[in-house]
């Protein structure tokens, strides 16, 4: 699909969103948009793999018949069903009953069926409940099909769900339903709502020029960036994984290279963006045995996973990325002060949980592993606990490179950040610093970096090569030895080693005297030749020769 494709599709279903949405505000609308995007891949998947399934034997319908073709094959085998269902389970992994396909629910909206509601609340329960082998429960729960907001009786709301669902079936019927673009439009969606929802958006959202420099970071050889991309990496995590994206795009980065990931681990708070990441997973041809994504707090580790205390079975990431919120204010338990991925290090401070969320994601990264976070630049910074924390992870040698973000990047936050790269053994004894604060096209509302092509500045590719070759360059990186960040007391702002503002030119004194000198040498020799000229026209002479110094 080309990226004008894209934006059309993007285009249609977001004016669907705009103009059906009413009084209803863009996050509540967000959930039924998205879930029926969802509902509508689960359904054209299935039902092509269904049509792989039974050859010959699936339905030919009428061309103007509109009926699922599986309810028609259910109905004359019913005998067959369950035996069907088995193989669905295990070639799909999951079934969806017919009369809960996007067809079905399609074809009951352009009749403006009062049946609609009930089949759908009955379809997203069975989906929720019993298509997958894993649990998928409360996939959509923050999806309430008898909110007033829809209307104010049962008759309206089923009628306002028929108007949005035959206007998504009719305007993305031109579109491929393959998983890549309808993974695209999702994405696209999220972005547009995110752009909506100002500093709410900051919950579930990383753009995507940030997005794809963590990706590209964390997919690279942890050893030596420069050889390229990793083969495989076994297991990703991303412990405030928002909607999945950035999980999804370093996925997308390393099998484009023609590798491959063994398993995404995604944990998210939010119950909303929580459902969102595991239909974008799915949505994204990610399979439900490759992916698992848990409801919970980080900062508690309430994840069983994540709680094992054996160092031989605890898990170890070949990736970790992350987007935390920034500073988030916490208040940690003296038992979390004995918590082994605090121990060794100290807890963040209340005020500020940005070194927690750091260390938690660190203690999953495996030795041969790269990590990538962002962060907000006080932590560069901040004394205190945050500077004994740092000062730690200095020493050890674990902070690879610190690359600092120009302001506005983000819909949360208007504060410029950074992305700290750890490793837990790195080949290089220093610290890269890249400042790309003042590399970015400024935007309406957001400042962004830009991926021009050919001769056009490239804000992205710039960074990532600056960290792939660890190379310097004036008022932009370079190189810092521990000795210097030792002797700055382990701060590291940005500006202190890589300042951007350029040097006063010297002004030499003697040479500008000399030029003015020649200067009015030049004027008094002109004068008089203008003069001689003059003369022997019988005109006036021009006043006011130069003095001689």
């Amino acid at each position: 699909m080309t990226q004008e494709q894209l934006k059309d599709l993007g285009k249609t279903l977001w004016d669907i969103a705009d103009s059906l949405r009413g009084a209803m505000n863009a996050d509540d609308f967000r959930d039924y948009m998205l879930s029926f995007l969802f509902l509508r891949y689960l359904s054209d998947n299935y039902e092509t793999a269904a049509q792989k399934e039974l050859g010959r034997d699936y339905p030919a319908l009428a061309k103007d018949d509109k009926t699922a073709p599986l309810s028609l094959w259910y109905t004359d085998n019913s005998e067959d069903v369950a035996e069907f269902e088995k193989q669905m389970r295990r070639k799909l992994h999951y079934v969806i009953e017919p009369r809960h396909l996007w067809t079905s629910i399609a074809e009951l909206a352009r009749m403006q069926s009062n049946e609609l509601l009930q089949t759908l609340e009955a379809g997203f329960k069975y989906i929720e409940e019993q298509s997958f082998d894993s649990s998928f429960k409360g996939l959509f729960s923050e999806i309430n099909l008898n909110s007033e907001k829809l209307g104010k009786t049962p008759a309206d709301r089923n009628k306002k769900l028929c108007t949005i669902i035959q206007k998504i079936s009719e305007g993305i019927a031109e579109f491929s339903t393959n998983s890549d673009i309808l993974g695209d439009a999702y994405e696209y969606l999220i972005g547009e709502f995110a752009a909506g929802s100002g500093k709410k958006a900051g919950e579930f959202y990383t753009p995507q020029p940030i997005s794809t420099i963590l990706s590209e970071i964390v997919t690279l050889d942890s050893q030596e960036p420069k050889t390229g991309k990793k083969k495989k990496l076994d297991k990703v995590l991303d412990f405030a994984c928002g909607s999945g994206s950035l999980l999804l795009n370093v996925r997308k980065h390393i099998v484009d290279a023609g590798g491959s990931v063994g398993k995404i681990y995604g944990q998210e708070k939010n119950i909303t963006t929580f459902n969102l990441a595991r239909m974008n997973m799915l949505l994204h041809g990610v399979k439900d045995t490759e992916f698992d994504i848990h409801h919970g707090d980080t900062l508690l580790n309430d994840w069983d996973i994540l709680s094992e205390r054996n160092p031989a079975k605890k898990l170890k990431c070949d990736a970790v990325v992350a987007n935390p919120p920034f500073s988030y204010r916490w208040d940690p338990s003296e038992a979390q002060g004995e918590d082994f991925r605090f121990k060794s290090h100290g807890l963040a401070p209340k005020s500020a949980a940005d070194f927690a969320f750091l260390l938690h994601g660190f203690h999953f990264l495996s030795d041969e592993g790269t990590m990538a976070i962002i962060l907000p630049h006080g932590v560069l910074f901040r004394g205190g606990a945050e500077q004994r924390i740092r000062t730690k992870l200095l020493n050890d040698g674990h902070i690879d490179t610190v690359i600092g973000l120009p302001a506005n990047l983000f819909f949360s936050t208007g504060i410029p950040v950074c992305i700290i790269v750890l490793k837990k053994c790195k080949k290089y004894d220093d610290v890269l610093f890249i400042n790309a604060s003042e590399h970015y096209e400024k935007g309406k509302r957001q400042n962004r970096l830009r991926e021009g092509k050919g001769d056009e500045p490239n804000d992205i590719k710039k960074i990532v090569e600056t960290y792939q070759f660890r190379s310097e360059e004036e008022r932009y990186s370079r190189r810092v030895s521990m000795a210097e960040i030792e002797k700055n007391d382990f701060n590291l702002n940005i500006s202190r080693y890589v300042s951007t503002a350029k040097d006063a030119v010297k002004i030499d004194l003697a040479k500008e005297q000399q030029k003015l000198v020649e200067i009015e040498n030049s004027i008094e020799v002109a004068l008089k030749k203008h003069n001689a000229f003059l003369s022997e026209l019988g005109l006036s002479l021009l006043p006011g020769e130069p003095k001689k110094n």
